[in-house]
């Protein structure tokens, strides 16, 4: 591939200038964090603040809602200069569908744990391989976002350490990650995925859906079985 295929654009003038391709490519990674970010926050970390059983677990968790509806916020002024509109940002009012996890009923402290740890770890992954997008400000915006990403992941971690010290606790853990973890390798795509292709084709990401998938595989099994002492449930298929 030519060099000529992999830009480097530093400024949203700059990427008005690049093939339609790319400009498309670009577009479909901000408006899926934006939606994703926002739904995500409504749906899960606003609601958790309530369900959190300390003083000291309802601050870090207003902290995580401020910290994801800010990230919702970063993606939103970054699709705007690009050419998104406002309106296909927002969850209510886009024909895109959030991801299918956020469609998972939140009803208790432990699963709320639970989504944080293997769920953020996923994102992790996916803020990862923006690091070095050809996309300057995306890869900005993904260095700035990926500590909070990676706090957010240690939150549920550590909260779900702390609650698996006791029988009961360490079934809700159990009993939440056995509901949510099947559908948790469906975030990283299809593999042989089109758009996957052409993100790698312009540099927007360094690797496959499968690779990404993989990896994760290995971090949320090193994370479950060796430091929860819980078990990874099976995957159908």
């Amino acid at each position: 591939m030519n060099e000529e295929s992999k830009p480097e654009v530093r400024t949203a003038e700059e990427f008005r200038e690049q093939p339609e391709e790319y400009q498309t490519a670009i577009r479909k990674i901000v408006l899926s964090h934006a939606i994703n970010e926002l739904y995500g926050s409504q749906v899960f970390d606003e609601p958790a603040i309530a369900l959190a059983p300390t003083p000291y677990a309802k601050w870090l968790t207003c902290r995580i809602a401020m910290e994801e509806y800010g990230h919702h916020v970063r993606f939103f002024e970054l699709g705007r200069e690009i050419g998104i509109a406002e309106e296909d940002m927002i969850p209510q009012t886009s024909a895109k569908r959030p991801l299918s996890i956020f469609e998972y009923d939140l009803d208790s402290w432990p699963e709320f744990c639970v989504i944080k740890a293997i769920g953020d770890l996923a994102e992790i992954l996916q803020v990862e391989d923006l690091l070095h997008c050809s996309f300057h400000p995306l890869r900005n915006l993904a260095r700035m976002t990926m500590p909070e990403e990676r706090f957010h992941s240690q939150f549920g971690e550590d909260f779900c350490s702390d609650l698996i010290e006791t029988e009961d606790g360490r079934q809700a853990v159990q009993e939440a990650l056995d509901r949510m973890f099947p559908a948790m390798p469906a975030f990283f795509g299809r593999s042989g995925s089109v758009n996957n292709q052409i993100y790698r084709k312009w540099s927007i990401k360094m690797r496959t859906n499968d690779e990404m998938r993989d990896d994760y595989m290995s971090r949320v099994r090193e994370l479950v079985e060796h430091r929860l002492g819980l078990r990874l449930p099976a995957i159908a298929g």
